[in-house]
């Protein structure tokens, strides 16, 4: 399974759960699929797709701006985003 095809699959999985509702105000569970490596220009993670400076602000975001890097990180993978994120 490609990172990629991964990540597709842990936003799947926490937007069944209804964690991407734009009004929640729980924080999301992580993008992580714990293939935890930068590419060589450093840019992104080539599992979560996340920036260093997404993967550092993580813990401390709120759910909204989780949801945005949610979005942003997908956006990176070439995914389609769940209806729910659109408006992040």
């Amino acid at each position: 399974m490609s990172a990629a095809q991964a990540l597709a699959q842990r936003a799947h999985e926490v937007a069944t759960s209804g964690a991407f509702d734009c009004d929640g105000a729980a924080p999301l569970p992580s993008p992580c699929v714990s293939v935890c490596r930068m590419t060589q220009d450093r840019s992104h993670c080539v599992g979560c797709f996340r920036t260093l400076d997404e993967l550092r602000a993580w813990r401390g975001a709120e759910p909204a701006a989780q949801r945005a890097i949610w979005a942003r990180a997908l956006q990176r993978a070439g995914l389609a985003l769940p209806t729910s994120l659109e408006s992040a």
